[in-house]
C-alpha cells in the first residue's frame, strides 16, 4: 500500500512547477523529501492510530495547516464551508427568510423578513420552532437546523411552531425562495440626517446602498444635511464592493490600490464622475471591528477628506484575499492572501487601522476585560514593514506590539464584535451633532474644512 501511494505521491511532485525561489536542483530535493515524509507519516496514521482515522478529514486538516501557517486569513474550504462562503459573498440562498436565534434548546425566531415565505406564511417574532420536517431540533447546533431549513427553492419544508397563547403546538408548510441578505438599513435620524449601516459587503452591497441614498434624498428633501454611514462591526467582505461604496460618494481620485508578487495582482481603481450626496456632508462610523472592506472605504472617504471619520481605531486588515476554486465541480475552493492594499495617500492599514479624525469611544462595560483584539493581536499575521511619515515628512518605524493568543477562527478570520447592549450610542449622537452644527456651517467653510 505504501508503495503505491508513495508512487502516486512522486507523479504529482513531478507535475509540480519549479518555481523562481527553488530553482535549484538541491532545493527540488528538499521539497520531495519533504512531501515524501508527510506521505510517510500519513501512512503511519491509518496504519498504527488507535482508531480507524477518515482519509479525507486527515488530509483536509493538513492543508488547512499548511494555509493557516501562511497568516490567519488564508484557508481552505470543503463543500459544506464553501457552500456557507457562497451565501456570504452572493448575499443569497433558498430558504425562508427568518432570523432566528438558539433559546432554551430549539430555535427562536427573532423576526420574519418583509415578504418571504416565513413572512407570508404568519410566522411571527417570539415563534419558537421545535421540528423541522416532523424532526425534534432539541440537542442540534443552531448552524445544523439552518442548514436543514435552507435548500432548493421551491422546495417545501414544514416548520412545528410553538406560539405564546396559542395552547397547541402547530405545523405550517412552507415553500423555500430566494431570499437576499440585507446588507444596507437605511432611516431618517431626527429628520434632517440620513443613515446609513452597511452590515457585511456582498454582491447586494453596493447596489443597496445607492437605492438606500436615493430614498434618504427622497424622503429627507431639502431639509437633509448629511448622511452618516455606519460602518462599525462590519467584518468585510469584497472588494469590488468596497470600490463601488467608495465610488457612490467620490467624485474623482484614486480609491485603492493593490500589489502583490504577480502582475495581476498590481491594480489602481479611481472614482468616476457623480457623488450621490452632491457635496453634503458625511461621517462615517467605525470601530475596532470595522475591517477589511470597512476600511477601504473609510480610508478612500478620509484620504479624500470627503467624510470625518468618528469613533474608535479599525481592525487593520490591509490584505487582499483571492478566492481560487478547485475540483471538477469547483464546490471547493481555498482562499490566498495574495496582495496588499493601499489608502489613496498610499499607506498601508495592515496592523495599523483606519485612525479616526475624531475618536470618540463606547463606555467600557464595567465587566470588560482586555483590550479589542485588532489584526496585530492575530498569531501569525503579515507585518507592515512600511514606514509611517509624521506631518513633518520625517519617517519613524512602527513600535512593536505584543501579540496576544489569537481569536476563536470559524470559517472565515474575522473579527467579532461583542453582544450589543442596551446603552446609549454615543457616536450615533455625537455623529448627529456634529452634522448639524457642519450644516449650520457656510458651504465654503465645509468645503475648506473637507
Amino acid at each position: 500500500m505504501w508503495k503505491m501511494v508513495s508512487s502516486a505521491a512522486l507523479a504529482l511532485m513531478l507535475a509540480l512547477p519549479v518555481t523562481a525561489q527553488s530553482n535549484s536542483a538541491n532545493d527540488q530535493e528538499d521539497v520531495y523529501e519533504q512531501l515524501d515524509r508527510f506521505m510517510r507519516i500519513f501512512q503511519l496514521m491509518r496504519s498504527q492510530y488507535v482508531d480507524d482515522i477518515d482519509d479525507k478529514e486527515a488530509i483536509e486538516a493538513a492543508i488547512q495547516g499548511m494555509l493557516r501557517s501562511l497568516d490567519p486569513h488564508s484557508t481552505y474550504f470543503n463543500t459544506d464551508a464553501f457552500e456557507q462562503v457562497r451565501i456570504q459573498t452572493e448575499g443569497e440562498y433558498g430558504g425562508l427568510g427568518i432570523e432566528v436565534q438558539m433559546d432554551k434548546g430549539v430555535v427562536k425566531v427573532v423576526s420574519p423578513i418583509d415578504d418571504t415565505p416565513a413572512d407570508r406564511a404568519g410566522i411571527q417574532g417570539g415563534d419558537y420552532i421545535t421540528h423541522l420536517d416532523g424532526e425534534a431540533i432539541l440537542g442540534q447546533t443552531l448552524t445544523d437546523a439552518i442548514k436543514i431549513m435552507r435548500g432548493a427553492v421551491g422546495e417545501p419544508i414544514t416548520v412545528t411552531v410553538v406560539r405564546e397563547g396559542v395552547e397547541e403546538p402547530f405545523d405550517v408548510e412552507i415553500t423555500r425562495e430566494k431570499i437576499l441578505v440585507r446588507a444596507v438599513r437605511h432611516r431618517i435620524e431626527e429628520d434632517t440626517i440620513g443613515y446609513l449601516r452597511i452590515t457585511t459587503f456582498n454582491q447586494q452591497t453596493g447596489k443597496g446602498v445607492e437605492d438606500a441614498v436615493r430614498k434618504i434624498r427622497e424622503e429627507a428633501g431639502p431639509a437633509l444635511d448629511g448622511l452618516i454611514i455606519d460602518l462599525r462591526n462590519n467584518p468585510g467582505g469584497l472588494l469590488d464592493e468596497a470600490i463601488r461604496v467608495s465610488d457612490a460618494f467620490l467624485d474623482r481620485g484614486e480609491i485603492v490600490s493593490t500589489r502583490g508578487r504577480r502582475r495581476e495582482n498590481n491594480n489602481r481603481w479611481y472614482a468616476t464622475h457623480g457623488d450621490l450626496m452632491d457635496g453634503l456632508p458625511i461621517v462615517v462610523l467605525v470601530n475596532a471591528y470595522s475591517a477589511s472592506a470597512s476600511e477601504i472605504v473609510a480610508g478612500a472617504l478620509k484620504d479624500h477628506r470627503r467624510a470625518v471619520i468618528l469613533g474608535d481605531k479599525t481592525f487593520g486588515k490591509g490584505t487582499v484575499q483571492s478566492e481560487i476554486r478547485l475540483g471538477e465541480k469547483r464546490d471547493y475552493a481555498i482562499r490566498l492572501t495574495t496582495a496588499r492594499y493601499f489608502t489613496p495617500s498610499g499607506q498601508s492599514i495592515q496592523e495599523r487601522g483606519v485612525e479616526p479624525d475624531i475618536e470618540v469611544l463606547f463606555p467600557r462595560p464595567a465587566n470588560a476585560r482586555g483590550n479589542p483584539r485588532r489584526e496585530a493581536d492575530l498569531r501569525g499575521h503579515i507585518e507592515n514593514d512600511q514606514n509611517v511619515s509624521d506631518r513633518a515628512g520625517e519617517e519613524e518605524p512602527l513600535a512593536a506590539e505584543e501579540q496576544p493568543e489569537p481569536q476563536a477562527e470559524g470559517v472565515q478570520q474575522a473579527p467579532t464584535a461583542p453582544a450589543p447592549e442596551d446603552r446609549v450610542d454615543v457616536q450615533l449622537k455625537y455623529a448627529i451633532k456634529l452634522l448639524k452644527n457642519m450644516s449650520a456651517l457656510p458651504k465654503a467653510q465645509i468645503a475648506e474644512a473637507r
